[in-house]
């Protein structure tokens, strides 16, 4: 496990902020409970001057209570485990009764539990597919006003659509470009109809392009 030293200090949300130039999550390529542990540990959103540090926190934010369930070990940073399992969960589903319990009305209770837990397995949602992706908003000119830009492209709210960090980068002539990241639910979301709802607001965009594009 990496240490980054107090989470909760400058120089700890620093050390974060480098480890994850060139990567997605604490560990691996998928969300585990190491994310967890690093996102409890620091309480809130990095400032904006830690782009990486803030982007990795924006994703894992925007799975809400599905943070409880990522898969890994508890390490390190106050990683909780898993709540504890309601009456009704599979835990308590005995598939095997007592060993006193060998003659025919036994086998059938067993029989109907075995059917009853393959049904509830077969019921439960699989993971929700999201994806992450690098916006690059365009003005008409170097003396567009890019707060203004940028305060209207985050008014746009739709469901499974999270906006995360963003940065001005060169375009051309002086002209700088709008990169900001968002997190989108892929059911839900269209790229595309989203790209076009940007470029609705003629007076600042010019045209938006996309610089990266990864599945979470």
């Amino acid at each position: 496990m990496v240490h980054f030293g107090d989470l909760k200090s400058d120089s700890g949300v620093k050390a974060l902020n480098d480890y994850l130039a060139d990567r997605s999550y604490i560990e691996g390529h998928t969300a585990t409970k190491s994310d967890t542990g690093v996102y409890d540990a620091i309480g809130k959103a990095p400032a904006s001057r830690y782009t990486h540090a803030l982007r990795w926190y924006t994703h894992i934010d925007s799975y809400g209570a599905q943070r409880s369930s990522f898969p890994g070990e508890c390490k390190d940073f106050g990683c909780k485990a898993a709540p504890a399992q309601d009456d009704d969960d599979d835990d308590d589903v005995d598939l095997f009764g007592s060993d006193d319990e060998e003659d025919a009305e036994a086998e059938r209770v067993r029989q109907e539990r075995l059917a009853a837990y393959a049904e509830k397995k077969a019921k439960k949602p699989g993971p929700i597919a999201k994806s992450q992706i690098m916006l690059d908003v365009k003005p008409w000119d170097d003396e567009t006003d890019m707060k203004v830009m940028e305060e209207h492209v985050r008014t746009i709210e739709l469901d499974g659509l999270v906006w995360g960090a963003s940065k001005l980068a060169p375009l051309a002539f002086g002209i700088m470009k709008l990169q900001i990241l968002c997190t989108v639910e892929d059911a839900k979301i269209s790229v595309d109809d989203l790209i076009d709802k940007i470029q609705e607001d003629e007076d600042f965009v010019q045209s938006v392009d996309i610089a990266a594009f990864n599945k979470v």
